[in-house]
């Protein structure tokens, strides 16, 4: 698979680009990032530098990967954080571009906008804008629980709720839903649930809750829920092999005792997902 991959990049540490085109090279697939920022670290750290791409100059890059005469062969366009309009605007652009080309590409975007305990953490305006313009564009979303309650105006505390909130979303144009940090009124204690949806089905992974939550774990689910959906064609297993890879990423961070995901260090889980988990149909 062809991944044209336009998302945020640092030097030290693993969020966007950074968290996404290694896993995706590591399961064999070819990625072309484009970058939206290029800052020292991630903004976690309350301190950064390094620049904040201007959207023409994303465009100006795009349009060079154009002049190569290859954009159309690409077979999926991957998106994460989209802190302007202006450079929403420009990955729409080129997934209009790639699809005119390649009908059979896909639109990957993971909705970032907040989470459970620490609300929105975009600029105003953001949400709305990712809610009405960018997700209905899209052929594969990848929200948390809290972002998924956002996008279909409604609180979910049930998995009834849950799946009546994807298929809410779902309607206005996404097939595959995957929903991450799912924290509903059935989950056991201890417990957390990952959510896939489809034209094909309902699936749910319940893994056990570790006391981690390092920055770049979304960005890492929406680039492997990507590549395994594409190379399987099955929500489920595409699921399952989503979940163990990042669950073993994140105790691998955790017996490191570091806030950087432990991507190199656990490569081999990416390459080769442990059979950690069963997805259980829902419906």
């Amino acid at each position: 698979m062809r991944i044209l991959s336009i998302q945020s990049s640092v030097a030290y540490g693993h969020v966007g680009n950074s968290a996404a085109v290694f896993p995706l090279q590591r399961l064999g697939h070819e990625v072309w990032p484009v970058l939206t920022v290029h800052f020292s670290n991630h903004t976690g750290y309350g301190a950064w530098r390094g620049p904040l791409l201007a959207a023409s100059d994303v465009a100006d890059v795009i349009q060079g990967i154009a002049d190569r005469g290859v954009l159309g062969s690409a077979d999926a366009v991957l998106s994460g954080y989209q802190g302007d309009p202006a450079v929403g605007a420009v990955i729409l652009d080129a997934v209009d571009r790639v699809k005119a080309a390649n009908p059979e590409a896909v639109y990957c975007c993971d909705p970032v906008m907040g989470d459970l305990g620490r609300g929105m953490f975009v600029r105003p305006g953001i949400p709305e804008y990712l809610r009405d313009v960018v997700v209905p564009r899209a052929d594969i979303i990848t929200p948390n629980h809290f972002e998924l309650d956002f996008l279909a105006g409604t609180t979910t505390k049930s998995l009834a709720d849950l799946l009546a909130a994807v298929d809410e979303v779902r309607d206005r144009g996404p097939r595959h839903v995957l929903v991450t940090s799912v924290l509903h009124d059935e989950v056991p204690a201890g417990s957390l649930e990952v959510v896939a949806v489809s034209d094909q089905g309902a699936w749910a992974v319940t893994t056990p809750l570790l006391p981690i939550n390092p920055n770049g774990g979304g960005d890492l689910t929406a680039a492997l829920y990507l590549a395994h959906l594409w190379t399987t064609g099955q929500p489920a297993t595409a699921l399952e092999r989503t979940v163990a890879t990042v669950f073993t990423v994140l105790e691998a961070t955790l017996a490191a005792g570091t806030r950087e995901i432990q991507l190199v260090a656990a490569q081999d889980a990416i390459a080769e997902p442990p059979a950690l988990f069963t997805a259980r149909r829902l419906r």
